[in-house]
């Protein structure tokens, strides 16, 4: 499925659910907002998205800690889960991705490899839920995928508090 289509089918049952979305993304560049707002209509179920590609910017537009960064890295379940819930926390949405890797080609290491990304997503009054994968490919290819995961998370954690 594309960022196209899954972006659409994000809209549409954010839009049965009377919800809003919010984005909060590092390595993708702010992919998963562009793709969101492609989709016609997407003011009523996309509130807004931050780029925070640096550590001092997730600190000081996310509320993440400076000993999480310390302590676990910009790539790391905390430092998302962080990420998700201060988006969430700053907006007017009831729903929050989070995302951080790394896309390489430079950065890896054999505890993270480059292709590692974590992702988070968020939501009021429910527990937020992390995964992390890693991607195959070249720069341009991780962030993509990681862009197409992020919006398949959307549909899977909205589905879990359907269930």
């Amino acid at each position: 499925m594309n960022l196209e289509t899954l972006a659409t089918e994000v809209g549409q049952l954010l839009s049965r659910q009377n919800l809003v979305l919010t984005t909060a993304e590092s390595c993708t560049g702010g992919w998963v907002a562009q793709a969101v707002t492609s989709v016609p209509g997407s003011s009523r179920w996309f509130d807004r998205g931050v780029v925070v590609y640096s550590n001092v910017s997730k600190q000081e537009l996310l509320g993440v800690r400076a000993e999480t960064l310390t302590r676990f890295g910009a790539v790391s379940e905390s430092t998302v889960r962080e990420m998700a819930e201060g988006a969430l926390s700053r907006s007017r949405a009831q729903v929050a991705l989070a995302v951080t890797g790394i896309a390489g080609p430079d950065g890896g290491s054999n505890e993270k490899p480059t292709g590692t990304v974590w992702f988070a997503w968020a939501g009021k009054d429910r527990p937020t839920v992390a995964a992390h994968h890693i991607f195959s490919g070249d720069r341009q290819e991780v962030r993509h995928q990681a862009a197409e995961e992020a919006l398949r998370g959307v549909v899977n954690f909205i589905d879990m508090q359907l269930a």
